[in-house]
C-alpha cells in the first residue's frame, strides 16, 4: 500500500534531534512493507523533501508571515502536496489538531480511508495551565470534526479511550511501542541512596514542580537525588523552585539528551517518576519499563492502565502523595522489582514491531472496505 502520514513535526532530517522516536520507529517498520510518505506541517522553515530511514518526508515549510499558514492555506498546501505525490490508499494523521483534522479532510477530498491518532490533550480541559483542546471552542470543533470525519480514531491507552468516550468518541487502542534496549539494563547495587529519573520536556503539564517539592519532603530522611532530562520550556522556573525548596544540590538538569543516549540514565536510576497532570500515553514510561526500571507517578496514561500490577500510581498530583508513593517503592524493593518485571514484559511484547503489525492489520481492514 501507499500510505500518507500527516504529522506536525518529529521527523527532522538529522534523525536524532527534533524527532519522535516512537513515530520514527513505526514509520520505519511500516516502510519495510509499504510505500510511506510523511507530510510534515509547522516544522522546518523551508519546504523540502528528503529520505529518512526508508520513508519519504515532505516538509511543507513554515512561511515567514507573522501567523504562518492559516488553516485554510495549510489545507490547500497539503492537498497540493498529496496530489503531487499520490495517489495513496490511506491517510493517517497524528494528533487531533491540526494533523488529524487535516488527515480526515484529505480522506474526504481524495476518497480514501483516514485514521486519526489522538495522543495529546484532545479530550481534556485544564484552564489553570491553558492546556487541552476542550478549553476553547476552536479546539473542541477541531477535535470533534477530526473524529467525526475520520474512518477510525486511534488512541494509545485505555485511559485515553475513556476520555474519548466521555466526548462521545469511539476509539481503537493500539500502544505506540518503542524500541527496547538490547538485553537487560543492570540496576544499581546501592543499599542506601535513591536515584530518581524523569525524561520529559520541562513544562506545566509535565508538572515537574510537584516532583521537586516531593523530593524536598523525601530529602528530610532519605539520601535522594533526581535527574531531569528534557528541554526547558519554563525559562528556569524549575531551577528556582529547586533552590527555594532547598534541593538545588540534589537535582541535575540535563537538558535535551538524544534518545540513543538515554540508556546510561536508565541504568543509573532506581525509579522512574511521572509527575504529569495529563498524559495520553507517555512514551518515556514505555522506554523506562522496557529497560527494566520500576515506574511510579500520577494515574494518567500508561500508569492509569498499569496500576497496581505494573506500576505504582497516585490519584492526585500533590507533593505528599507522590513522596508517599516513592517511599513505598523504596521500602519494598522486591515488590517494586516485581512490578518492573511485569511492566518490562508488557512493554517488550508491545514494542515497535508489534505496533507496526497492528497498524498493518488496521490499514488492510479499512482499505478492503473501500
Amino acid at each position: 500500500m501507499r500510505l500518507a502520514m500527516i504529522v506536525t513535526g518529529g521527523l527532522h532530517p538529522g534523525g536524532r534531534e527534533q524527532v519522535v522516536p516512537s513515530l520514527l520507529a513505526l514509520f520505519e517498520r511500516l516502510g519495510r512493507k509499504h510505500d510511506i510518505h510523511a507530510f510534515a506541517v509547522r516544522h522546518l522553515p523551508q519546504r523540502q523533501t528528503y529520505q529518512l530511514r526508508g520513508i519519504t518526508v515532505h516538509d511543507l515549510g513554515r512561511p515567514s508571515a507573522p501567523l504562518g499558514l492559516t488553516r485554510w492555506s495549510q489545507e490547500r498546501a497539503l492537498g497540493r502536496a498529496i496530489a503531487a505525490a499520490g495517489p495513496f490508499d490511506l491517510v493517517h494523521g497524528f494528533w487531533g489538531d491540526p494533523a488529524g483534522l487535516l488527515a480526515a479532510r484529505m480522506g474526504r477530498q481524495f476518497q480514501m480511508p483516514s485514521v486519526v491518532t489522538c495522543d495529546s490533550g484532545e479530550f481534556v480541559n485544564m484552564p489553570e495551565i491553558a492546556y487541552g483542546s476542550q478549553r476553547t471552542a476552536r479546539g473542541r470543533a477541531a477535535v470533534r470534526d477530526a473524529c467525526r470525519f475520520s474512518d477510525r480514531v486511534h488512541v494509545c491507552t485505555e485511559f485515553m479511550r475513556t476520555l474519548a468516550s466521555q466526548q462521545g468518541v469511539d476509539a481503537t487502542v493500539i500502544p505506540l511501542g518503542v524500541v527496547a534496549v538490547a538485553g537487560d539494563v543492570p540496576r544499581p547495587s546501592r543499599s542506601g541512596g535513591l536515584q530518581l529519573l524523569q525524561v520529559a520536556s520541562l513544562s506545566q503539564v509535565k508538572n515537574q514542580a510537584v516532583l521537586i517539592e516531593a523530593l524536598a519532603l523525601l530529602a528530610r530522611d532519605i539520601d535522594v537525588r533526581l535527574d531531569l532530562v528534557g528541554e526547558d520550556t519554563l525559562g528556569g522556573r524549575l531551577q528556582t523552585c529547586a533552590r527555594d525548596s532547598g534541593v538545588a544540590d540534589r537535582v541535575t538538569f540535563h537538558g535535551f539528551v538524544a534518545n540513543d543516549q538515554l540508556g546510561r540514565l536508565f541504568a543509573s536510576a532506581d525509579l522512574y517518576v511521572q509527575s504529569s497532570r495529563h498524559e495520553a500515553a507517555g512514551v518515556s514510561v514505555l522506554e523506562a519499563a522496557a529497560a527494566g526500571l520500576p515506574v511510579v507517578g500520577t494515574r494518567v496514561g500508561y500508569l492509569a492502565d498499569w496500576a497496581p500490577g505494573r506500576a505504582e500510581a497516585v490519584a492526585t498530583a500533590t507533593p505528599p502523595a507522590l513522596a508517599g508513593a516513592i517511599r513505598r517503592m523504596q521500602a519494598d524493593r522486591e515488590h517494586a522489582q516485581a512490578m518492573a518485571t511485569a511492566a518490562r514484559t508488557w512493554a517488550r511484547a508491545h514494542d515497535a514491531d508489534w505496533t507496526a503489525a497492528q497498524f498493518d492489520q488496521l490499514y488492510r481492514e479499512l482499505t478492503s472496505r473501500r
